[in-house]
């Protein structure tokens, strides 16, 4: 058997001009990811990470982390998150025209909020049309596909089970990418990669075991490496 142990980026900046860039608190969980993986003598054979630069900054820091050896990594653009800004600058408009309650989520965060309120009214928006974007209904030229999202997703996965048995591959990713592998494994509908999307913690570590054309789910949204008040999900 072989292990796959996929980790959420840490906190980024969605509320920022750069979203793509990890928040000082990323950092840090980021090391503790590392720190962590090196304590419980889980060095991997392999190290993936997407292309997006939270994904590479949490690769790189938790290594750092480490203090041992790990293998150079290697980038996977099929890793990479589904177009979280596409959906909201793009989709969540066409959305909005025909949702009054998205529409009113949309007006609340053009104005100035507490970082509470912000955070329920952007979820309030991004979940919506997620699912309309999942089930077809939202769809605009310039945002990938849920169909295309979803084969490069599992493409990925399905390469990653090629790796001999006894690798230990730990790959650095999204939690919209995570949500997926994990549904696709458990043979759930596809609704449910969208739930499991919302509960998957920045930072967090999910193990899968394969081998023999087999892949099994050990755990999910492992997040005990982190004290509790460096954990979150956004």
């Amino acid at each position: 058997m072989a292990e796959l142990l996929l980790v959420r980026h840490g906190q980024a900046t969605p509320f920022e001009a750069d979203t793509d860039q990890l928040s000082s608190l990323g950092e840090v969980q980021a090391r503790r990811v590392g720190a962590w993986l090196a304590a419980e003598g889980l060095t991997p054979t392999h190290v993936v990470h997407g292309p997006l630069v939270r994904q590479r900054h949490t690769a790189e820091l938790a290594a750092h982390a480490a203090g041992l050896p790990w293998p150079i990594p290697s980038v996977d653009p099929r890793l990479a998150e589904y177009d979280g800004e596409g959906l909201m600058r793009v989709l969540a408009p066409q959305l909005a025209a025909q949702s009054p309650e998205v529409a009113a989520w949309l007006a609340q965060l053009r104005q100035p909020l507490p970082p509470t309120e912000r955070q329920r009214a952007f979820q309030g928006v991004l979940e919506a049309v997620a699912q309309g974007w999942q089930a077809g209904t939202l769809t605009h030229p310039t945002v990938e596909p849920w169909p295309m999202f979803q084969a490069r997703v599992t493409a990925a996965l399905q390469d990653l089970c090629t790796l001999p048995s006894g690798s230990r591959a730990v790959v650095f990713t999204s939690g919209g990418v995570i949500a997926l592998v994990v549904a696709h494994v458990l043979q759930a509908p596809p609704a449910s990669a969208l739930a499991l999307n919302w509960r998957v913690r920045n930072a967090s570590v999910t193990r899968l075991s394969f081998g023999r054309g087999r892949v099994s789910l050990d755990s999910f949204n492992e997040v005990g490496h982190l004290p509790p008040e460096e954990r979150s999900w956004r």
